[in-house]
């Protein structure tokens, strides 16, 4: 590969983990280098985990390590399992050696910083496809408990009737304490035809709720549309490889509709693609500061309007709820800070932090916090999600009677005169 081809490519906002399964991480914007050779090879092969360890005693490179930290002690710790280990002859030295790089990255404390080995790393590029085996729901790590995201809409997991929010405590009935979203992932993950027990605690709901899912083929389609009563209806359930072409149409027939009001529905949507979310925040703002990447106090970078904006003047409501993440929350930022909407529902997920990914040589891939997203007037979107103007929740009741109190709310005020 040329240099240009490795040249970072489309930022990604998704770290939230699909586990249908888009081991993205929602959010967060994700820098995606240009796919190496390697990793194009990894669709046809099986990734291997046999073979030495190279370069093995060896000092990192640059002298990064600090003068208090013996370098040595790892060594031991690796001679001592490979001697000592009542199964060392089962013991593996590429296992051990990703096992450890997964370690150092989950060290930072940030469960968005991860190191994948080459299967998963394999997992992650297929995922970006937009064909899934799984649930089709997407889990993240809140207030250290594993947590759905968001069901996708149609896939198994909604049908069961799993919901965001709701906090997964075991799987397989085995206890989900401590665990990471990458070995949740690998848990709930599975072949089509295959069943996956969840047990879930549920905000209302006094006792633990067990859910026996299916998984199958997920095929998403990011962007659906209705015209109901006057009012045009764009629904964003991610924003992924065809978000941006199904938006763009989208907007085309907004415009021929000639609507009395517009709402977006960004209920439920875990992220996606940076580069998308400007491109549909651009369809109402104009000029100005759509998100800021924040590196540090002193280095940022601000993300302008594209300069053309076909639905602006369209009086505007945003659908937003908990399952709401990353991209999807840069958009109804921009759109609250900006006055082009109103945001009804509840109060965001609050993923916003940038991941960049790395490609390694053998596949692997490292994927690193660098920054976190700051709306137009500086609000941190990263833990702290945003708030909706009209807070109006949806509650197991309306759920079950197949009632939409937000949705009803926002065709309310598009109908305010």
């Amino acid at each position: 590969m040329d240099n240009e081809t490795k040249k970072f490519g489309k930022p990604i906002i998704r770290t939230i983990i699909i586990i249908v399964l888009m081991l993205l991480s929602f959010g967060a914007g994700l820098y995606l280098p240009g796919k190496s050779e390697v990793m194009r090879n990894l669709s046809a092969n099986e990734a291997e985990y046999a073979g030495k360890v190279l370069g093995q005693y060896g000092l990192p490179p640059g002298g990064t390590i600090s003068n208090d930290v013996n370098f040595n002690m790892f060594w031991d710790v690796w001679d001592a399992l490979k001697s000592k280990y009542v199964d060392h002859n089962k013991l593996s030295d590429k296992e051990m050696f990703y096992g450890a790089l997964k370690g150092l990255a989950e060290s930072t404390g940030d469960p968005y910083t991860v190191f994948m080995d080459p299967k998963d790393a394999q997992s992650f590029s297929n995922d970006l496809a937009g064909t899934f085996e799984g649930i089709g729901a997407e889990i993240g790590i809140k207030n250290n408990i594993l947590t759905v995201v968001s069901p996708l809409a149609g896939s198994p997991a909604d049908k069961a009737g799993l919901k965001a929010g709701d906090k997964i405590y075991a799987i397989n009935d085995v206890s989900t304490a401590g665990i990471s979203v990458d070995d949740a992932v690998a848990e709930i993950r599975g072949q089509k035809g295959t069943t996956v027990k969840l047990t879930v605690i549920r905000e209302g709901v006094d006792k633990p709720m067990d859910f026996e899912i299916t998984r199958n083929t997920i095929i998403v389609k990011s962007v659906d549309t209705k015209m109901d009563k006057g009012i045009f209806v764009i629904t964003i359930n991610s924003f992924n490889d065809d978000t941006q072409d199904l938006f763009d149409k989208a907007v085309e027939d907004a415009v021929k509709a000639k609507p009395k009001g517009i709402i977006l529905d960004l209920r439920n949507n875990p992220g996606g693609y940076l580069e998308t979310a400007i491109d549909v925040a651009s369809a109402w703002i104009k000029n100005g500061v759509i998100v800021t990447e924040k590196f540090s106090d002193t280095k940022k970078t601000d993300f302008q309007a594209k300069g053309v904006a076909p639905l602006d003047g369209y009086k505007t409501v945003v659908l937003v709820n908990q399952g709401s993440a990353s991209a999807s929350e840069i958009v109804a930022g921009a759109l609250k800070d900006d006055g082009k909407a109103t945001l009804v529902g509840e109060k965001t997920f609050g993923k916003g932090s940038v991941q960049d990914l790395e490609d390694l040589p053998d596949g692997s891939e490292l994927k690193i916090t660098v920054a976190k997203w700051l709306t137009p007037k500086g609000y941190n979107i990263n833990e702290q999600g945003i708030e909706p103007d009209v807070k109006v929740d949806l509650t197991q009741k309306d759920y079950d009677a197949g009632k939409d109190p937000q949705m009803d709310k926002a065709i309310q005020i598009i109908n305010q005169k």
